[in-house]
């Protein structure tokens, strides 16, 4: 038996418009990621790397094209939306640029909340988001409010958020861009240990070429085509870090 994927995407396009108002955002984008495998996603502004993910994220469907996560197919035209709500709610964690937490819920709450979505009891739910906390560095946090949190430790209660579920994958959409160096690369860095220690698959899109030793692969997208990065592009970007 092969080895289940965190994600196994393949020739996902994805078209808005049609005729002479057609445009191809994601031309035949192909990506594996395995069980706790930490990815970067490079490109300019407009290449599709936000589209890619919420393709893969079960947002906006490709047009067309395969995705199975955790080694389940999803993306057959099979599924309704209500099952794919499901379905991402179980398996799939988002963390974007800003953290989005609910701004009248503690630490905690923010993250408990996932947990009572996907039918779990309360109390087990409150126990589960401790632990992320706790283990993120958070836990003394817990019961402040969002407001009361620095940026570097938002981004720690929505990974923990994220982590709620026990994802197989977990998207992040540059989640660094609001961070300076230092606090970015500790949110990078958090990423790589969340995806070896939980057996979480993880796909950062990113602009920040400093912290590109943190991962694992390394691939690029430009109009809207995806290809791994060129080992030699990577080590020279990580040898200068100041490179846009």
């Amino acid at each position: 038996m092969g080895e289940i994927l965190a994600l196994d995407a393949s020739g996902l396009t994805k078209v808005y418009g049609s005729g002479h108002t057609e445009v191809v955002a994601l031309r035949d984008a192909s990506m594996r990621v395995r069980r706790g495998e930490v990815v970067a996603l490079l490109g300019p502004s407009g290449a599709g790397k936000s589209t890619f993910l919420l393709c893969v994220g079960l947002i906006n469907p490709p047009t067309r094209g395969g995705i199975a996560i955790g080694g389940r197919r999803v993306q057959d035209g099979a599924r309704s939306f209500g099952d794919l709500r499901r379905f991402r709610r179980e398996n799939i964690g988002f963390v974007f640029q800003k953290s989005n937490l609910i701004p009248f819920l503690s630490a905690i709450e923010n993250v408990q909340v996932v947990g009572e979505l996907i039918g779990r009891p309360p109390s087990l739910a409150r126990r589960r988001a401790m632990e992320l906390l706790e283990a993120l560095g958070v836990g003394p946090r817990a019961f402040n409010m969002p407001t009361q949190l620095s940026g570097g430790e938002q981004q720690r209660v929505t990974v923990a958020r994220a982590l709620a579920n026990r994802p197989s994958l977990i998207l992040a959409d540059e989640p660094t861009a609001a961070l300076d160096s230092k606090r970015g690369r500790q949110v990078m860095e958090l990423f790589r240990d969340v995806a070896h220690e939980h057996g979480t698959g993880v796909i950062v899109v990113t602009h920040d070429h400093r912290a590109l030793d943190v991962f694992d692969t390394v691939y690029e997208m430009e109009d809207g085509m995806l290809k791994p990065a060129a080992h030699e592009q990577v080590a020279e970007t990580v040898r200068q870090p100041g490179t846009a």
